[in-house]
């Protein structure tokens, strides 16, 4: 199993940025790699289905855990054309003072279709991608 964990500070409160990303479907309007987001709910399950900039397909995602107190959630990849099998990440939001956070991204998956160190890169890579977009968003 491999694993991704990484995070980014940000000098604005844990709300303000909860408010931006705490949405399951919101992920379009913070991460560049998003074009767009559509939320389905259908026997108890929370799903979403991600439009990839560029043409490059669809993601759909499925919510594991919400907790707006806590300011996390969990998801897991149900199909798409990323290069892993049995993804579950989280994304939580820390506050580190009244304008201060850390956002952290971390992920279990195996490796699909290329070896291991290519596809920690690539989730890596995403993750950064987000990342680099909020602290465009908020500074930092």
């Amino acid at each position: 199993m491999s694993k991704v964990s990484t995070s980014t500070k940000l000098p604005v409160s844990a709300d303000m940025v909860w408010n931006t990303i705490g949405s399951f479907s919101s992920i379009s309007g913070w991460h560049p790699g998003v074009e767009k987001s559509v939320e389905t709910k259908e026997a108890g399950k929370t799903e979403r289905t991600l439009s990839l900039a560029g043409g490059v397909g669809t993601v759909v995602e499925r919510l594991e855990t919400h907790d707006d107190a806590a300011r996390s959630y969990s998801y897991s990849i149900v199909s798409g054309p990323v290069p892993v099998a049995d993804y579950m990440a989280e994304i939580k939001v820390i506050p580190d003072g009244p304008m201060a956070c850390t956002v952290e991204w971390t992920s279990d998956f195996e490796a699909k279709g290329i070896p291991e160190p290519d596809a920690v890169a690539a989730i890596r890579q995403l993750y950064e991608a987000g990342f680099e977009n909020l602290r465009k968003m908020f500074g930092g």
